[in-house]
C-alpha cells in the first residue's frame, strides 16, 4: 500500500538488476527513470520522495525488463554522450566507449602540435560517427567517414544532421579504403576497428555478445584481419608526415607495432594507453 516514491522505485530497480547479473544496477536505475520521467538524474535526487503517477511506472515497468535482459542501457535510452556530443544510438550500431574519446584526444594533441588550422581526416568504420563528429566539431577538420554498414550510416547520418555539420563530414559506404578517390591524401586516418578475437566471444560480457553487431566486434581468430587491411592501405591515403591513429584491444598494442614497422611508408610508431 505505500506509494513507489522515486526513491522507493530506484532501490527496488536496482537490486532487481544486480539480482539479474548487471553490474551497475542503482546508476542504471536512475538512468532510465530520469528518462522516463525527462529529467536529469541530479533533478531525481531533488524528488526522491515524489509519488510517482501510474503512466510514469507503467512508462518504465518494460525499460526495466530490457535492460534486466543485458539489453544495453544506450539502446534502450537511444543516446550516449561523446565528448561535446549526444550522439543517438540504437541496435545495430556499435555503443561509443570512453576508450575511443581518448583516442580522440591522441588526434587532437597531434593536429594541435602540427599547427594543422583545417585538417582533413578520413574515420574509417565510423559507426554512429563519434569519432569524425567530434573532430569537425573540435578541431575545425574536414571529414571523411566510412562504414560498411547501411544501418551504421544512417545512424551518423542523423548524427551529423544533429550536430549541424553535413557541410563538413561526408558519409561513404564501403569497406576499409574502397570508397575513396584515387589521389585523395589526408592529414589523419583514424579508426576504431573491431579488434576481438573470435575465440574471446564467450569472455565478452552479455550486453556486447548478444546485442552489439558482430561486424562491428569481430576480427578473425586473432582479431586483427581488419587491422592488417588499415595498415596495408592507409599510406597509400596519407599526406607526407600525417598521421594513422589505431584503437586496438588490450594486449594487441605490440603485435600492431609490429606490423606497422614491418609495412612501408610508416615511422615513429609509438603505443598509448
Amino acid at each position: 500500500s505505500d506509494p513507489w516514491t522515486v526513491l522507493r522505485l530506484i532501490l527496488w530497480s536496482a537490486e532487481y538488476l544486480t539480482q539479474k547479473g548487471v553490474p551497475s544496477g542503482r546508476l542504471d536505475a536512475e538512468h532510465l527513470l530520469a528518462h522516463v520521467l525527462g529529467v536529469n538524474r541530479l533533478q531525481l535526487y531533488l524528488e526522491f520522495e515524489r509519488p510517482l503517477t501510474v503512466e510514469e511506472l507503467d512508462g518504465f515497468r518494460p525499460l526495466l525488463k530490457r535492460r534486466a535482459a543485458r539489453e544495453p542501457l544506450q539502446y534502450i535510452i537511444g543516446q550516449q554522450p561523446f565528448r561535446e556530443l549526444e550522439l543517438k544510438v540504437c541496435p545495430g550500431v556499435l555503443v561509443p566507449r570512453p576508450e575511443t574519446e581518448q583516442l580522440v584526444d591522441v588526434v587532437l594533441e597531434w593536429i594541435a602540435g602540427e599547427s594543422i588550422d583545417r585538417p582533413t581526416v578520413l574515420d574509417v568504420g565510423t559507426g554512429t560517427g563519434a569519432i569524425a563528429l567530434s573532430l569537425a566539431t573540435e578541431a575545425r577538420a574536414t571529414a571523411v567517414a566510412t562504414d560498411v554498414s547501411g544501418d551504421a550510416l544512417e545512424v551518423a547520418r542523423e548524427n551529423r544532421e544533429a550536430a549541424d555539420l553535413t557541410d563538413t563530414v561526408a558519409l561513404h559506404r564501403g569497406s576499409l579504403f574502397e570508397p575513396l578517390d584515387d589521389d585523395v591524401r589526408f592529414d589523419v586516418i583514424v579508426s576504431n576497428p573491431p579488434y576481438v578475437a573470435e575465440v574471446d566471444e564467450d569472455a565478452l560480457e552479455p550486453e556486447v555478445r548478444d546485442w552489439e553487431p558482430r561486424s562491428a566486434l569481430f576480427a578473425g581468430a586473432d582479431g586483427l584481419d581488419v587491422i592488417r587491411g588499415l595498415v596495408a592501405g592507409a599510406a597509400r591515403y596519407l599526406r607526407t608526415g600525417g598521421l594513422l591513429a589505431l584503437e586496438v584491444g588490450s594486449g594487441q598494442a605490440g603485435t600492431v607495432a609490429s606490423l606497422l614497422e614491418a609495412a612501408d611508408g610508416y615511422t615513429a610508431v609509438r603505443i598509448g594507453r
